[in-house]
């Protein structure tokens, strides 16, 4: 068994396992940190290993395409551990079996898509671990301008990895920051930052980097192109079904509840409806790149 260690967002966290299954963590390279940068105390640590199934109680079950995520809990001696089943073409590819607070992992493989199970513990590790933490792992694209990052928000099919796309085809300066998980983190003076993680969908984009947050912007599609700005009500509103976490978990709803009231009330925030063209980019680049920041 080895271990590696890795840093997302200001956080680190590491991973003991068989070499064959670390050597599957080629998208986790960028985070890996060298043996000097590694602190006494991760954020968590996530043991890999192959065994037998695990026996748990159903809570709530998420479906994606091929993907489905199931989540419980198992009761072992007097403790009630959170339990997430991994399952891909209806396949199981592992159970991980947390602590309590979320920073131990046990991860039990079946064989089936090993890479898919381990990345999928690791992500669920992360959100739920940084919480509390003022970090959010967001599902969205997120660009970079002139030295600000911008997320575009809105529900699967939406267009988000098209808006970006567009970005970076006709305005310049721009980068794909992430295009399906980026991370937000809120310093103690308050300001958010976007953060690149190993987690970034069908786009092998994973780049650790780091941006202040110039503006949030959820997307629908229109036959029309038309952006208006969001109060701090329909911001929070938009922000929540974008954010992983565990709502039903009263310490973690807590952690994110903090993290998204503060973007609401001091990251510009948008609604553009629009039609996948180039107009549509370059008005919502000129609206949100001449916005201004509410004081913190």
């Amino acid at each position: 068994m080895d271990t590696k260690y890795y840093e997302v967002a200001g956080h680190q966290f590491q991973v003991t396992g068989e070499e064959k299954d670390l050597a599957l963590m080629k998208n986790y390279e960028p985070f890996a940190l060298a043996p000097a940068r590694v602190r006494p105390a991760s954020v968590f640590a996530l043991a890999i290993a192959e065994g037998a199934s695990v026996d748990y109680t159903e809570e709530l079950r998420q479906s994606e395409e091929c993907e489905e995520i199931v989540c419980g809990y198992v009761q072992r001696a007097a403790e009630r551990l959170p339990v997430f089943e991994f399952c891909w073409t209806g396949q199981t590819a592992g159970w991980l079996v947390c602590s309590p607070d979320y920073s131990q992992g046990q991860l039990t493989l079946t064989g089936h898509t090993r890479q898919m199970a381990i990345d999928n513990a690791l992500m669920v590790l992360f959100a739920l671990a940084t919480a509390r933490k003022n970090t959010a792992l967001f599902h969205a694209s997120a660009v970079s301008h002139d030295g600000v990052a911008y997320l575009f928000l809105g529900k699967s099919g939406t267009g988000k990895s098209t808006h970006a796309r567009l970005w970076l085809q006709y305005i310049g300066g721009c980068m794909l920051v992430n295009d399906d998980n980026p991370v937000v983190r809120i310093a103690d003076d308050g300001r958010a930052t976007v953060y690149g993680s190993p987690w970034s969908g069908k786009t092998p984009c994973y780049k650790n980097v780091s941006f202040p947050l110039g503006g949030i912007v959820m997307l629908s599609q229109a036959s029309h192109n038309r952006i208006r700005r969001l109060d701090g009500l329909e911001a929070y509103a938009v922000l929540v079904p974008s954010i992983s976490g565990k709502r039903w978990d009263a310490a973690i709803a807590d952690g994110l509840h903090a993290t998204e009231n503060a973007l609401a009330s001091h990251v510009p925030a948008w609604h553009l409806a629009c039609r996948p063209d180039e107009e549509a980019a370059r008005l919502c680049e000129t609206t949100i790149s001449n916005s201004t920041f509410p004081p913190f």
